[in-house]
């Protein structure tokens, strides 16, 4: 036996190491399945809106089952259950044990499934943290897959199934059946990242006009005005966290104030009538009803028990109407503890992105951040199983220090 084949063979009981390469894909995968069936999980199902005939309980099923699913992948990720300390999560599991004192009253065991599903959501995340921080940004491009899988099914639907997918005049989902004010979220908070990716030069100029202009037209069809000043206030406030350090910013924010000052005397009308969406004066002072509810909410009979912590997880309606707010949805879920909580994660995670330095983290986070700001007024947001809790969540992690990998 030669020397060369000695070296090639090896020993008995003793098995060939893969690659650490090898090792690694197969880790990003994973962490990329678990996010997308994370993703999945916070999508609605609404029976009869599909060109494909799904039954109710199939759909809400498959939507369901994504969960458990995610939580083994996360798993076999984290076998050890290893954790990496940090507020936001903390934050947010102060709100899933909430829910759980909640119910625990008698009137309120109706809530137990939405609970288990947060508490198990929450869980998940955790289990994600040691991933935190990668100067690849991971957990980032995972979102940023999870939005494209998104935004792909509703094109798919607008091309075979039109009728099915602009109902009323709005860009809903068709293949997957999806609100247009969650088309919206997805398509603002694509272009968003891709801008700010672009701001750091981190994206090519061609990708990402790509990305802009067909995310962009989705947006503009769902006639979604929250997500489009969400978007707005976003980017501003990501690229003024940039405008010093990068000359693109200070570019493109000068050119964007000209164009916005010819579009304004040239296509106000347009405009007018884009938000206005065929609606009166009055639809637009109340929000599209919104306020109609709001009154009432706020109005309804509590003993001290419930207005502390609320009457438990619920489909975020109020007598049966939406009541798209998330401060006003936390109240009646989660009480004045809710509405505290959601206020000093918000606050965490502004104060989080002043203390860092100048760069692309930073400017990602503060979008994200802004965005469900913003949108958290007339939106149902953070303090449920929701696209805004993993906005949220990719935004922590890109405010921990940095590390070249995840968990060895």
């Amino acid at each position: 036996m030669t020397p060369t084949a000695t070296i090639i063979r090896p020993r008995r009981g003793i098995r060939p190491t893969a690659p650490p390469l090898t090792a690694e894909r197969v880790v990003r995968r994973r962490i990329y399945l678990t996010w997308c069936l994370l993703y999945f999980n916070t999508l609605t199902f609404f029976p009869g809106v599909s060109f494909i005939p799904i039954p109710g309980p199939v759909g809400k099923g498959i939507a369901q089952v994504t969960l458990p699913i995610a939580l083994v992948c996360a798993l076999s990720l984290n076998r050890k259950v290893l954790l990496r300390p940090n507020v936001f999560l903390c934050l947010v599991s102060l709100i899933a044990l909430e829910t759980i004192l909640t119910t625990l009253q008698p009137e309120h065991v109706g809530t137990v499934f939405r609970t288990a599903r947060l508490v198990e959501f929450v869980v998940c995340l955790w289990l994600l943290t040691p991933w935190w921080g990668r100067r690849d940004l991971l957990l980032l491009r995972c979102h940023l897959l999870a939005l494209s899988l998104a935004l792909v099914s509703v094109v798919i639907g607008l091309l075979v199934s039109p009728g099915h997918a602009r109902v009323g005049g709005r860009l809903a989902g068709a293949l997957w059946p999806m609100e247009p004010t969650q088309v919206a979220h997805y398509a603002a908070v694509m272009i968003g990242l891709v801008v700010v990716l672009w701001f750091c030069g981190n994206i090519r100029t061609r990708t990402a006009a790509v990305v802009v202009v067909v995310a962009g037209a989705i947006l503009i069809l769902t006639h979604t005005r929250t997500a489009l000043f969400a978007l707005i206030v976003g980017v501003l406030v990501a690229g003024m966290s940039l405008v010093v350090a990068k000359p693109r910013v200070r570019k493109l924010f000068a050119a964007a104030g000209a164009i916005t000052a010819v579009v304004a005397f040239t296509l106000s009308a347009f405009i007018a009538t884009w938000l206005e969406r065929g609606q009166s004066s009055q639809g637009l002072e109340n929000l599209t009803g919104r306020t109609e509810v709001w009154g009432p909410l706020l109005a309804a009979p509590r003993d001290k028990f419930q207005e502390i912590f609320g009457f438990g997880l619920s489909a975020g309606s109020f007598n049966g109407l939406p009541i798209d707010s998330n401060w006003l949805a936390s109240y009646e879920q989660e009480g004045l503890f809710g509405v505290v909580v959601c206020a000093m994660i918000l606050l965490f995670m502004l104060g989080a992105s002043y203390f860092q330095p100048r760069g692309l983290q930073r400017a990602l986070a503060l979008f994200l951040v802004s965005y469900a700001l913003v949108a958290s007024f007339t939106e149902v947001g953070f303090t449920d199983v929701s696209p805004y809790l993993l906005d949220l969540t990719v935004a922590a992690s890109l405010l921990v220090p940095t590390s070249s990998a995840g968990l060895q």
